[in-house]
C-alpha cells in the first residue's frame, strides 16, 4: 500500500466515522471527538498500516470501537438522536402530508435507536452506508451470516414494531 495521506486518504473518511460513531453513542459532541481520536491513532501508525487491505474498513473498526467505549461508559443506549439530519422540505406535500411523513420518521427514529447496539450499527453499516456484508464483517467482527442474521432481525423487529404501533396495537 503507498503511504497515507492525510488530506486524500483519511480526511473523506470523516463524514462516514462521523456517522457511525453517531449511531453508537447517540451523541453528537461525543462522535465528533472519537472521529477526531480516530484520525489522530489512524496517522500515528501511518507507518505501521502498510500490509493493511482496505484504510476505509480499519479507519471504521478502530472507530467503532471507540464509539463502544465511549457508549459504555457514559451508558448512552437509548437516548434518542437529536434532530440535526432534518429532511429538506418538500413543497409537493400538503402541510398534512408532511406532518404525517414526519412523524412516521420520527417514530422510524425511534425504534431504530431502540434497537441493541450491534444491530443499530450493521443497520447504518449496511443499509445506511451501503457497505457490503463483507465489509460489515470486518468492521464488526461478525461472520457474514451473522450479519445478514442481525440485519434481518432488526430489519423485521423495526417493521413489527412500526405495523404495531400504526395498527394501534390490534
Amino acid at each position: 500500500m503507498k503511504d497515507i495521506d492525510f488530506k486524500q486518504d483519511l480526511l473523506p473518511l470523516k463524514n462516514l466515522l462521523y456517522r457511525l460513531a453517531l449511531r453508537i453513542t447517540l451523541d453528537t459532541a461525543e462522535a465528533e471527538d472519537i472521529v477526531e481520536e480516530t484520525l489522530l491513532r489512524v496517522w500515528q501508525r501511518r507507518e505501521e498500516l502498510s500490509g493493511v487491505g482496505s484504510l476505509e474498513a480499519y479507519c471504521s473498526t478502530v472507530c467503532r470501537n471507540l464509539a463502544l467505549d465511549a457508549a459504555r461508559r457514559s451508558e448512552a443506549a437509548n437516548v434518542p438522536l437529536d434532530e440535526t439530519a432534518e429532511e429538506a422540505t418538500d413543497t409537493a406535500r400538503t402541510p398534512d402530508e408532511r406532518l404525517a411523513h414526519d412523524e412516521r420518521l420520527r417514530l422510524v427514529g425511534e425504534l431504530f435507536n431502540s434497537l441493541p447496539e450491534m444491530q443499530r450499527t450493521v443497520i447504518q453499516l449496511r443499509d445506511i452506508e451501503g457497505k457490503s456484508y463483507q465489509e460489515v464483517a470486518a468492521i464488526t467482527g461478525l461472520t457474514e451470516a451473522n450479519v445478514k442474521v442481525t440485519l434481518f432481525r432488526a430489519r423485521q423487529r423495526i417493521r413489527k414494531d412500526y405495523e404495531k404501533i400504526e395498527n394501534y396495537g390490534l
